[in-house]
């Protein structure tokens, strides 16, 4: 039988271990999710517990050039401080932060061990894991999280998760630089299967994806019967199509974010980049389903019965129309504030029309300090 509630309801208990020591949560204390990518950094403030969640308030603004370097923050204090004028500049109140590493600087397996007690398996994985981990454990932030049980209980299927402490700590320290206490550090792959199980109904059987297209990656997460089976990326995003636009058309990359969303003023100039987009576009596609075959159908002989796409490039036009084709499967545009409560002050309307982007961050916000 699979463990229920998602397998990031306990990963993150040793990143979090090592950043601070925390009180019980109080049931309606705010927290501050923060999702900090290469492109734009994203804030939400909420009340609640998973099931009752409530949005304050929610913001994004760029982050800064070159700020972020082969998956860590390299500029903190420029992090940082475009952070604190954010939440300052939307009114946020929390200090308490629920942020998370990229997915492509996170080791993830999935290993088979005899079935036993809660104790013993932290033993085994303490003693254990550096044959599963190409790391030095003692460079690394470990964590796992039992997914199924196997031959009537007899053996359990385990995820192992590790992440480089200089990574952790790039995320981390630029918290605190922000002047707020970073309580849990997640990874990104999982947020998006939190996200899912709280804004949707999660089906009983068959497999779905679910995509994050990001700035410079997009992360994949399969879900089979409610219960994630494959997490990884591919090393393109939406930043690629700008790239491409900027290129091709001499155009500046504010103009070539107007075009690739669809909004820009010149028709003459947006007729000559629908082409570039949709070649663009296309490659992108191709290396989704490059991933999903390769990863899923070719070793499963199962098909994907849906995708739910998020990201920025997600609302561009015709994106999931193209990626449905491609990979023969419906496609959906994710909206990761589906069941969820929206303080009145806010602009409902304009938050769940960017609502893919705050796919990440949505599903930081439904984790807790006391989560098992």
């Amino acid at each position: 039988m699979a463990v229920g509630g998602g397998l990031t309801k306990r990963l993150g208990r040793l990143f979090t271990a090592s950043l601070s020591d925390l009180n019980p949560l109080r049931g309606e204390e705010s927290f501050l999710s923060v999702d900090i990518g290469s492109s734009t950094i994203k804030l939400v403030e909420v009340r609640g517990t998973t099931g009752r969640i409530r949005v304050l308030n929610a913001g994004i603004l760029p982050t800064p050039p070159s700020a972020i370097q082969n998956n860590m923050v390299f500029e903190a204090e420029v992090v940082a401080e475009a952070t604190r004028a954010l939440k300052e500049s939307c009114g946020m109140r929390a200090r308490k932060v629920i942020t998370a590493v990229p997915g492509p600087a996170v080791i993830i397996k999935r290993v088979t061990l005899p079935a036993q007690s809660p104790q013993e398996l932290e033993n085994t994985i303490l003693f254990e894991a550096g044959n599963f981990i190409p790391e030095d454990l003692e460079n690394v932030n470990l964590d796992y999280q039992i997914t199924d049980y196997l031959e009537d209980g007899k053996r359990m299927e385990v995820l192992l998760v590790a992440a480089k402490r200089d990574i952790v700590a790039s995320y981390s320290e630029t918290v605190k630089a922000a002047g707020l206490q970073p309580v849990i550090i997640d990874v990104d792959y999982f947020c998006l299967e939190n996200m899912f199980e709280t804004s949707y109904e999660p089906p009983t059987e068959g497999a779905i994806a679910l995509v994050n297209v990001g700035a410079r990656y997009s992360s994949i997460n399969i879900l089979k019967a409610g219960r994630s089976t494959f997490t990884g990326d591919v090393p393109v995003g939406g930043r690629d199509i700008t790239e491409t636009l900027i290129r091709d058309l001499g155009v500046e990359a504010d103009k070539a974010e107007a075009l690739k969303a669809g909004n820009s003023v010149d028709h003459e100039l947006a007729e000559q980049a629908q082409p570039v987009i949709e070649s663009a576009a296309a490659a992108l596609i191709e290396e989704i389903h490059h991933a999903l075959s390769f990863f899923w159908t070719a070793a499963t002989d199962e098909t994907i019965d849906k995708l739910y796409l998020s990201g920025g490039v997600a609302r561009m036009p015709g994106l999931a129309q193209q990626l449905s084709e491609r990979v023969g499967s419906p496609v959906e545009i994710a909206n990761p504030f589906n069941n969820i409560e929206i303080d009145r002050q806010i602009d409902t309307p304009a938050l769940r029309e960017q609502g893919p982007e705050f796919a990440v961050a949505m599903g930081l916000a439904m984790r807790r300090p006391d989560d098992k």
